[in-house]
């Protein structure tokens, strides 16, 4: 990985969730304050954590691609892991919570949250 963001478009974030790994989204707009507020924190990570993807989402210029994911607030924060989504918050995050939330994503166990989700589909059937 380059060890900086990448932007995520309707044509290629599901390919960007589903190529396994852990994958962080900041949706954002230009506009936004606490958005560009946000972008150095969320870039420092990227350069940290080379091993991970992260993805920036212009709302202003995906609308459909934020409508289709309800993305109401922005700047909002989700993580997949190995193509599941584990984390979605909005707001912006400081340096020092953003890298403790990355490090508890990289210690999940996938296999409880696969049997979780599994239960719980099971739950509402």
């Amino acid at each position: 990985m380059s060890g900086s963001s990448i932007e995520i478009t309707g044509a290629n974030i599901e390919s960007t969730i589903t190529d396994g790994g852990i994958v962080l989204m900041d949706f954002w707009a230009s506009w936004c304050s606490p958005c560009r507020a946000f972008a150095p924190t969320f870039e420092a990570a990227a350069a940290k954590y080379p091993d991970i993807t992260f993805g920036k989402i212009d709302t202003e210029a995906n609308r459909d691609l934020a409508g289709s994911l309800n993305i109401s607030s922005i700047p909002t924060l989700m993580i997949f892991r190995d193509g599941i989504l584990v984390f979605r918050q909005p707001g912006a995050l400081p340096p020092k919570a953003l890298d403790e939330l990355i490090q508890e994503v990289q210690k999940l166990d996938m296999d409880d949250v696969r049997k979780q989700i599994a239960s719980q589909a099971d739950a509402q059937a």
